[in-house]
């Protein structure tokens, strides 16, 4: 059983476990796992409540959870990989590789047939797929329009396509928007999972398992959870009310959600983007390989790329229920904060970060060389404001405060 031992720290977290607690307390969560990095060193780590809230048994080091998009790091970490080894260009086509993806057409704005469409005025690179600006949609996030429909009719998110048959299901549909001018979150990492099938000659989780989980000594993270091992996974809860995130109140829905028999069987699709499971020891670990001194895995140039500022000025993340979120942009394998906002620490500019749906999250920050991860496992849990609150308490026990320096001018 791994062990996560921290040392002794000048800072006090413990705002940061009572903010925790209070939180099982009251219902808002189930359970909560936790830890943060200074550099290589391991200065918190909590868990708080439940793993199974119904069998009341605590949640522990070993509990497996949902990764969801938490995966989109460790994929764009295997794309980088072979991006050094010289396999591609980040500004290459990715038609190249994927001629799915060729010959692309655009979808007009405002259309209402799903063939209202001109001709893209550029391919997407593979840098457009690391960053969600190819013009590819999710099929998740905006029901009632053209798009979402035809995802949905095209079954592109169905757990028994292979990655190849995703890029079939994918070929008739038009973009959302012309590659490069604009930002959707999309299944964008899901088309770099399977260039690297093509890249490779090997199936996506076993070229993973090669690059990356080995070699980091990852072993509860993958695609699926073995029988001997489903003791571990963690129960999965839907809220009281969507419109009202802190109200009080849990419902368990793993047997159903995302689908029934989710990471307990092996299934044809392996989703880059957000299929895998894992465990905070393994989840420290990815973030070591990232941070000063840790295992290379990447060089520390292609490292200070991953966590740079890629999205040209002006253009910002957006999400259809929140519309664009001012002062945030995209690096090569996660979100970058560029001005905090109101639910952000004062000194997180220049963030690196990303999150899965069921609230599992993590982030570098990458003056002051530190690192946090929460893991949690409750519906949407990306949107309600445990995650943000979490983030500013750790940063203040840190003693991160906003950063004075004038920005570096964009080159």
């Amino acid at each position: 059983m791994p062990c996560l031992t921290t040392v002794p720290s000048r800072h006090d977290f413990g705002a940061v476990h009572a903010g925790l607690q209070e939180l099982v307390d009251r219902g808002v969560l189930a359970g909560a796992s936790h830890a943060v990095l200074s550099g290589q060193e391991l200065v918190d780590v909590g868990y708080a409540g439940w793993a199974d809230l119904e069998a009341r048994i605590a949640l522990r080091e070993d509990h497996l959870f949902r990764a969801f998009s938490n995966s989109k790091l460790i994929t764009s970490i295997a794309v980088l990989q072979l991006w050094e080894q010289g396999h591609f260009a980040l500004d290459d086509p990715v038609e190249r590789f994927i001629p799915q993806l060729g010959q692309r057409r655009v979808i007009q704005p405002g259309a209402r047939r799903i063939d209202d469409t001109e001709p893209a005025r550029g391919p997407i690179t593979v840098r457009h797929l690391l960053t969600h600006t190819a013009g590819l949609s999710y099929g998740l996030f905006d029901p009632g329009t053209v798009i979402f429909d035809a995802y949905n009719k095209a079954r592109v998110m169905h757990p028994q396509h292979t990655l190849a048959q995703m890029m079939d299901a994918l070929e008739p549909l038009p973009l959302a928007f012309h590659p490069g001018s604009s930002w959707e979150y999309s299944v964008a990492t899901d088309v770099l999972a399977r260039l690297v099938e093509i890249v490779t000659g090997r199936r996506f989780g076993e070229a993973l398992q090669r690059q990356v989980l080995d070699p980091l000594g990852m072993a509860d993270t993958g695609f699926v959870v073995p029988e001997s091992q489903q003791h571990r996974l963690t129960g999965y809860y839907l809220g009281a009310d969507p419109a009202d995130p802190m109200k009080p109140g849990l419902t368990r829905v793993d047997a159903t959600q995302p689908f029934p028999g989710a990471y307990l069987r092996p299934l044809p699709r392996q989703s880059g983007g957000g299929g895998l499971v894992s465990s905070l020891p393994d989840m420290v670990r990815l973030m070591r390989c990232l941070l000063p001194g840790g295992p290379a895995l990447l060089k520390p140039e292609t490292l200070a790329s991953m966590m740079s500022d890629q999205l040209p000025p002006g253009l910002t993340l957006r999400f259809p229920e929140s519309g664009p979120l001012f002062g945030r942009s995209h690096a090569l394998a996660g979100g970058l904060i560029r001005t905090p906002g109101p639910l952000d620490a004062p000194g997180a500019a220049g963030e690196f970060y990303w999150g899965g749906v069921a609230g599992t999250l993590w982030w570098i920050h990458p003056r002051s060389a530190t690192s946090g991860l929460l893991m949690i496992q409750r519906v949407m849990g990306y949107s309600h404001p445990v995650g943000p609150a979490f983030k500013r308490s750790v940063y203040e026990a840190l003693g991160i405060v906003a950063d004075r320096t004038p920005p570096a001018p964009r080159g």
